[in-house]
């Protein structure tokens, strides 16, 4: 087995290792050659922690296996950790044998804005200028970086409920040598691209905030009860997903839904427009929508990735099993 520490995958995985192995997963899902197992995400009724297993099978990429971990609230403050946590897990899918053991926490942020970036690299107008971001915390950092990358941004503006945070996006769009404006939501009419990266159970952004042609990424809602947008901003968009059965039950979707402003034919997986089945944005005035729940394959991909460098750089520990 082999095992790749946490401490050395910042050195290992770029956003763009991160970016091709996500977009090749997604189309994989949307071709039927990779397929996501069901879910677990538990309370487990200590330190207020979810905890939880998402797994899959990828034929095309001969990659098996699960990521354990969740969501500890009390990390940063009580033990200077992130508070998410996890461990990526490979099997080799012909004999069933463990082959790695992956540090996850670094890798799922890194493939979390991959999964926004791909969204934005084929469904965002060509000629889009200003990024909004709604949320500021540690993976909005990521958010925005792997975004910066996808088409030529001339300016960030952001919004965080807590607006002491918008000093990160300041930031990272300093370091792409962009002006940053800190604005109210109905400032978000002139972003062009929107990613929503919060943890929130009530919408922030709401459709009066949208200008036609906006392309939106939403990444925070991953549970039964979040929510950042209005319901009715989906039943005005045309929308995607990683995958269509969790967008609908744990993602943006299950709200639209339930108020049925849109049904599961509406939602259209992300991996049908990369392999050319679906022609993804139609006009420059429609309003694209990327439901990002994090689907378990994404992780392996990415793990499967940084294993390969870590064996062709000479850094993976080897044990027997």
């Amino acid at each position: 087995m082999l095992i790749v520490p946490e401490r050395q995958i910042p050195d290992l995985l770029t956003r763009s290792a991160s970016f091709t192995a996500v977009e090749k997963v997604f189309a994989a899902m949307a071709a039927g050659q990779a397929y996501n197992f069901p879910v677990i995400r538990e309370a487990i009724g200590h330190e207020d922690a979810l905890y939880g297993f998402k797994g899959g099978f990828d034929r095309d990429g001969h990659t098996l296996g699960l990521k354990a971990g969740g969501y500890w609230p009390h990390n940063l403050e009580k033990r200077g950790l992130i508070n998410h946590q996890s461990t990526v897990f490979l099997f080799d899918p012909d004999s069933g044998m463990i082959s790695a053991m992956v540090g996850g926490n670094y890798m799922t942020a890194l493939r979390t804005a991959a999964a926004s970036a791909v969204s934005i690299q084929h469904l965002a107008r060509p000629d889009a200028k200003v990024i909004g971001m709604i949320g500021a915390g540690h993976q909005a950092t990521f958010q925005l970086r792997a975004a910066l990358e996808q088409r030529p941004f001339e300016k960030v503006i952001g919004w965080n409920l807590h607006p002491e945070m918008l000093p990160n996006l300041a930031a990272v769009a300093e370091e792409a040598g962009l002006p940053f404006e800190a604005v109210e939501l109905d400032g978000m009419t002139e972003a062009d691209v929107i990613i929503t990266i919060t943890s929130s159970f009530a919408p922030s952004l709401l459709a009066q905030h949208v200008s036609p042609g906006t392309h939106i990424a939403c990444m925070g809602t991953d549970t039964k009860g979040k929510q950042e947008l209005e319901a009715a901003l989906l039943g005005s968009a045309t929308v995607f997903a990683d995958e269509i059965d969790q967008s609908i039950t744990l993602g943006e979707a299950q709200h639209a839904i339930a108020a049925g402003l849109i049904s599961r034919d509406d939602v259209t997986e992300i991996g049908a427009v990369i392999n050319g089945t679906h022609p993804g944005r139609s006009s420059a005035e429609e309003i694209t929508l990327f439901d990002g729940t994090g689907v378990g394959l994404q992780d392996l991909a990415v793990a499967a990735a940084v294993v390969d460098l870590a064996v062709e750089q000479g850094v993976a520990i080897e044990v027997d099993f």
